[in-house]
């Protein structure tokens, strides 16, 4: 017998999988996993088509094709007025969760201290204590997820090392404040502690608020890894394709570790995207996109028994059923999707502890059929 002494023992099969392949096996409709069910922009599938012909075809530079990063480099001052380094702080990478991974393998340490906010994307903290470090869990609830920054300085130690955020914020769909960001500023001065700012959502944020992206603060900027993903932005996801922003001294660090993990990413549909994303104007269709589908899934969902928690930003919806049942969320999902044919995410499953506030969360980038028939089901709850 061989044995093995497990990294990650009390990781299983995460719950995204886990929902899917119930939702397969009853033939329900699918909003759980955060992801499309509309085509890619057509334009965007030639564009990929001329670089393959034009023999784009083999090994991208370790840190991305020029093209791209040049691309990103603009966007990020027209938009956040921060100028990054095209050679030296910016890094392409096969997705935004290859990014989280590479950036917290690269600078955590056995005994640092990571801050998270849970609920929280389901990476972070196995990522963290694959390295070794120790997760120290905040814990947000319903209805607004809102972050009490004294009780979060209560966290710090000498040993704090990072802090992780996400706006907006998947799986709550909360943005961080113009408040919460000079809390952030006035909480990391004069400290050594970084910050892993994980902005896939950036474009999908409503009713004309301004993302408050780390990279609009120097004092932040200076200090942080900030994580984007072309996939979340081009109806893309399976493409696996993102970037890592950071200043010289940590992507330095960065690129140390990515070179030995994925090496490089996806050659054509780099080149692709870079010359799909020279009309700014995608970017700023994206939001009205999403608000369209946000608003119309809120109307359909206020005819179900359902109490709907506020949506600022991401492609997803969070609803209680507290009023409902006294069923596990993890209970009632299952059931959602064997007796109803609707998949959800029970949102206690973004908790290390588990926390369970009665809320599940839908994906609604869905086409508008598949969102009408999935709430026609969930009306018989």
């Amino acid at each position: 017998m061989i044995h093995i002494n497990s990294k990650l023992p009390t990781v299983g099969t995460t719950i995204f999988s886990v929902m899917s392949k119930l939702a397969q096996e009853h033939n329900a409709i699918n909003l759980s996993q955060g992801f499309p069910d509309y085509p890619t922009d057509p334009k965007l599938i030639a564009l990929i088509n001329d670089a393959m012909l034009a023999g784009h075809n083999q090994y991208a530079p370790m840190v991305g094709s020029a093209i791209l990063k040049e691309i990103v480099a603009k966007k990020m001052i027209a938009h956040y007025g921060a100028k990054y380094n095209e050679e030296t702080e910016i890094t392409i990478t096969a997705g935004g969760t290859q990014a989280i991974f590479t950036a917290i393998a690269s600078v955590i340490n056995p005994g640092d201290e990571v801050i998270i906010f849970e609920p929280a994307y389901d990476c972070y903290a196995p990522t963290v204590k694959l390295f070794g470090g120790l997760v120290k869990p905040f814990t947000l609830h319903a209805p607004d997820y809102t972050i009490d920054w004294e009780m979060v300085k209560k966290l710090f130690s000498a040993n704090t090392r990072m802090i992780i955020l996400n706006s907006p914020q998947n799986p709550t769909g909360s943005i961080l404040s113009k408040t919460d960001i000079e809390a952030l500023i006035k909480l990391t001065k004069d400290t050594d502690v970084l910050i892993l700012s994980d902005e896939v959502y950036e474009h999908v944020i409503f009713d004309d608020a301004q993302h408050e992206s780390i990279a609009r603060y120097p004092e932040l900027r200076d200090r942080s890894f900030i994580i984007a993903s072309f996939g979340k932005l081009l109806h893309t996801t399976g493409w696996k394709l993102g970037y890592c922003l950071a200043p010289i001294k940590l992507t330095s660090e960065f690129r140390k570790v990515h070179q030995f993990n994925v090496f490089s990413v996806n050659t054509p549909m780099q080149i692709g995207i870079a010359n799909y994303l020279a009309n700014d104007q995608i970017y700023r269709d994206i939001s009205l996109f999403f608000q369209q589908k946000r608003d119309l899934f809120r109307t359909l969902l206020s005819e179900t028994k359902f109490k709907l928690l506020p949506c600022k930003g991401s492609y997803f919806q969070c609803v209680s059923f507290a009023h409902l049942t006294d069923e596990s969320d993890i209970e009632f999902a299952k059931r959602i999707i064997t007796e109803f044919g609707v998949a959800s995410i029970p949102v206690s499953a973004f908790y290390t502890n588990k926390t369970d506030d009665k809320i599940l969360r839908f994906c609604f980038a869905k086409e508008q059929k598949t969102l009408e028939a999935a709430v026609e089901k969930l009306k018989k709850i």
